[in-house]
């Protein structure tokens, strides 16, 4: 939970990432080595990488080509979407450590959010930098996502979702909430079928460069993300 509404700022690291040009057109996976710092993760996310586990020991970086991504005024609401989010009620930052671990728990397929990765984005969220939205009905919290916020640019790291269409409400709120400033990117890592259907789209690697850099020249909304104590979206 945030005891600030400004993010601190963050010393820069010794770690230093390519450009995006310098990356072969397709390949995905860049490098791996360096760190889950904030100077190192902060600097991955504005040069346009997100790191995961591929080993016990070792960090990956990533940069796919193409890129997934949401421009928030592309975002797509269907009916029943609408008529699921009456059902469910949103906050932000309020359950992050429940929303991390929930994204992280290890009977999901394709887990990837372990003991290392759990360590740095909670240092990040107590820093004001990684943000959670969390969708609540009467049993509890039914679903919801984290991510990293920087400028203009919503990292989106992992969702989830314990009743249907919690991840999506929690999704809408979010989008909701970064506004309606065209350079603003949610930042989807790979599109799938399902973001697919609320609007996500792919973009070849060089133009999610420049997306990114308008992005960053955004005065974000993040620094005013407290607590949220909970609005029907």
């Amino acid at each position: 939970m945030l005891d600030t509404p400004d993010p601190v700022q963050v010393q820069p690291g010794p770690w230093t990432f390519p450009p995006l040009e310098a990356i072969p057109d397709g390949e995905d996976f860049v490098a791996t080595g360096a760190d889950l710092e904030p100077s190192t993760l902060l600097a991955a996310y504005s040069s346009g990488f997100f790191p995961m586990p591929v080993n016990r020991r070792a960090i990956g970086w990533f940069s796919p080509d193409p890129r997934g991504l949401i421009i928030p005024s592309q975002f797509k609401e269907s009916r029943s979407l609408r008529r699921s989010k009456g059902r469910y009620h949103c906050t932000v930052n309020a359950a992050f450590d429940e929303v991390l671990t929930a994204c992280g728990d290890p009977s999901r397929p394709n887990g990837w959010i372990d003991r290392r990765i759990r360590r740095a984005y909670q240092q990040l969220h107590r820093l004001g930098w990684v943000h959670s939205v969390e969708a609540w009905d009467d049993d509890g919290l039914a679903g919801g996502l984290y991510g990293v916020g920087v400028a203009g640019l919503f990292a989106g790291e992992s969702m989830f979702y314990r009743r249907r269409d919690a991840s999506k409400v929690a999704l809408a709120h979010l989008i909701e909430r970064l506004g309606g400033q065209e350079a603003t990117i949610v930042d989807v890592q790979w599109l799938t079928p399902h973001l697919a259907t609320l609007g996500a789209i792919e973009v070849p690697r060089l133009h999610y460069r420049t997306l990114l850099g308008h992005a960053l020249d955004q005065e974000g909304p993040f620094a005013s993300w407290q607590v949220d104590p909970g609005i029907h979206s």
